[in-house]
């Protein structure tokens, strides 16, 4: 994907930032491994299925938790120096993927 306006955010995350995502990311990775196991162990479909459906919904949040600080910093950013409908464009755009 072309990037219109930077390789990284106008305002660089706080350590508490990263933080924050990396753990959430942390966590789903176990979840995956843990579904990996439970796929090994031959468990009942419907208890993957309910996991699969956990990680879904953890990505997503992530996913808006990303959304929100880009739109306050990276987005407010472009507007303000005038690409302000190429970064909702871009946004815009990620955004369709969201609700696939």
């Amino acid at each position: 994907m072309d990037h219109f306006l930077h390789d990284h955010p106008v305002t660089p995350r706080t350590d508490a930032e990263k933080q924050a995502v990396i753990n959430r990311l942390k966590r789903i990775e176990g979840q995956v491994r843990g579904i990996q196991k439970m796929v090994e162990d031959d468990r009942y479909c419907a208890d993957i299925l309910v996991q699969i459906s956990a990680i879904n919904a953890a990505l997503k949040k992530v996913g808006y938790q990303v959304t929100e600080r880009h739109m306050k910093h990276c987005v407010t950013d472009a507007v303000q120096s005038g690409q302000g409908e190429e970064a909702i464009d871009e946004l815009m755009e990620i955004m369709k993927h969201f609700s696939k």
